[in-house]
């Protein structure tokens, strides 16, 4: 079906004076101009483009422009205050150097110092998009592209520079038929109109604020990331303004969104309009959503608005989504139970030691889950393993690396690395595999520690990172934390906040930390999309102290001589 071509399709929001937005026509006709210049600087169907340019318009169009040619394009994160500069440059130079593009898009204010960086194949061009843009006139004849529905459609990278070596291949029918399972489960209207600060190197900037949209002809309301968090309130400010009735966010944003916007700003916001906001991409965590609907209640927020989704870029986008009309089930377990057996116990409320779990909703249409122990055997519910995916939008596998691929890949089944259970059907998600610390046979989740450290009033929120590291002497993992006071000044009561965190973590988790580290303002290593990178944050503390290295390298041996060759 044709796009309405005099429907605003981006309305992107720059400041309270400046607003770009283009109809559905004009982003068309953009796209062909990109398309144009992509095809004089020599682009041929299935080249690799490279799009490293600031959230935007142009950014979006020469993101189409180069699948209108058959071409393959990828867009890596923009570099910003946020992100670790060195991690940066590692990251960029391996993933240009795996997709060895045609093409790589800069603009006029990426630092040379990263340009740098790029590997640039044989043959390729690293262009600024200025040059590119320029084209005003119509654009010649482009040439006619046969798409092939299992061809290559366009490359998703992770948002931490790491996992940027890892491009995830999807194909147009992956992605076409993701749409279709995600706007049914969401009931999609032409009433909707979505809402997005999430950046576009991330699945759930480009699947579901992007080409959701795009395919089904929604109205976007878009900003910037960095503009974003600095100006968290702009979001509330534009759903008000602009009546949205869809966003997604990740877990941290709902708690930061409460704490971070002034309570005498929140009653001028009117967020009546949304019928789902979906906590997206991170373990949900009731908190989080129970202090963000507490915070919103008086700027009209209805209770149930908040949904949830587990999703990843290898199956395009979501695996998982809450019923749309109703508020995400909530289930209280045993804490203990959890701990040393990896088991669910639901109890009837919150007592001691209890922890409560948000459900991530039951499997989309063609999409199925299963739970299972180290060696792949399914585990019954309530049982915590490894979550498995296998559906119709599952990846093709990482881009030019099939070592990798062969390794999360058995029987069709997709190897997540998530932790999960199962319960009256629904999937609810833990965390990470490869987090999950193991203290004298207990289990424990550094997102429980962190959201602990993080509540005490002196820590910045979202700035605090636990992991285990192994005591050679116990034969076990210890745990160490390190957290970002508020402000400098909080440094001189570092004996007093440590007693009070360690206190805390012990009363609610029944665990002793062996040390807390606390660190000044924006010492915490942050991935491209601004949430803490906690192996790079272990790195560099282990870097400062010279005493931890030692466990560190006999823990790094005991594993090589004790994991599975294979999952």
């Amino acid at each position: 079906m044709a796009a309405p071509q005099e429907q605003p399709f981006v309305t992107m929001w720059i400041d309270e004076d400046e607003i770009e937005q283009v109809t559905f026509g004009e982003f068309i006709r953009q796209a062909r101009l990109q398309a144009a210049q992509f095809h004089m600087h020599g682009v041929i169907p299935g080249d690799r483009i490279i799009l490293i340019l600031p959230q935007g318009v142009s950014l979006m169009t020469a993101f189409v422009g180069a699948m209108m040619l058959g071409a393959v394009p990828a867009i890596l994160a923009y570099p910003n205050f946020k992100a670790d500069p060195d991690k940066y440059a590692v990251g960029l130079s391996g993933v240009t150097h795996n997709l060895q593009a045609r093409l790589v898009v800069i603009d006029n204010e990426f630092p040379s110092a990263l340009s740098e960086r790029i590997t640039i194949a044989d043959g390729a061009q690293l262009v600024r998009a200025s040059a590119i843009s320029a084209a005003d006139a119509e654009p010649l004849s482009l040439p006619t592209v046969s798409q092939d529905p299992g061809g290559l459609a366009f490359i998703q990278h992770s948002a931490g520079t790491t996992g940027l070596q890892k491009g995830v291949a999807l194909s147009h029918q992956a992605v076409l038929t993701q749409l279709e399972h995600l706007a049914r489960a969401l009931k999609i209207g032409k009433q909707d109109r979505l809402y997005s600060w999430l950046p576009l190197y991330h699945d759930m900037g480009l699947i579901a604020c992007f080409m959701l949209p795009l395919v089904y002809h929604l109205p976007i309301v878009m900003q910037s990331p960095l503009e974003w968090v600095i100006r968290p309130g702009t979001m509330l400010q534009l759903i008000s303004e602009f009546r949205c009735t869809l966003a997604w966010l990740p877990n941290f944003a709902f708690q930061l969104l409460a704490r971070r916007v002034r309570s005498e700003d929140r009653v001028h916001y009117d967020l009546s309009s949304l019928r789902a906001l979906i906590d997206c991409s991170e373990p949900v965590r009731a908190q989080s959503i129970d202090e963000f609907v507490s915070a919103y209640r008086e700027s009209k927020l209805a209770p149930e608005t908040v949904k949830t989704s587990y999703a990843m870029a290898e199956n395009v986008f979501a695996i998982t989504q809450s019923h749309v009309d109703d508020a995400p089930r909530r289930l209280w377990v045993k804490g203990p139970e959890l701990w040393d057996n990896h088991r669910i116990v639901p109890i009837a409320d919150e007592t001691d030691k209890a922890i409560c779990f948000v459900s991530s909703g039951a499997c989309i249409e063609a999409n199925q889950v299963r739970v299972v122990d180290a060696h792949g055997a399914d585990l019954p519910e309530d049982r915590v393993g490894e979550i498995m995916i296998l559906s119709d939008s599952l990846f093709g596998g990482y881009f030019n690396r099939p070592d990798l691929t062969d390794q999360v890949f058995e029987n069709g089944w997709y190897w997540s690395g998530d932790l999960g259970f199962i319960h009256n059907g629904e999937l609810y998600v833990i965390g990470r595999k490869k987090d999950l610390i193991i203290v004298a046979g207990k289990n424990i989740y550094p997102q429980d520690i962190e959201e602990i450290v993080c509540s005490h009033p002196a820590i910045h929120d979202g700035r605090a990172v636990a992991f285990g590291l192994y005591n050679p002497d116990l034969g076990t993992e210890d745990i160490l934390v390190v957290a970002e006071v508020e402000k400098e000044d909080s440094l001189n009561d570092s004996v007093e906040i440590e007693r009070a965190l360690r206190n805390a973590i012990s009363a609610e988790l029944d665990i002793t930390a062996r040390a807390i580290y606390l660190k000044p303002p924006r010492w915490v290593v942050k991935s491209t999309a601004g949430k803490p990178a906690r192996s790079t944050t272990r790195e560099k503390l282990l870097a400062e102290h010279s005493e931890l290295k030692r466990d560190a390298l006999e823990g790094e041996r005991l594993n090589e001589r004790t994991s599975p060759t294979a999952n």
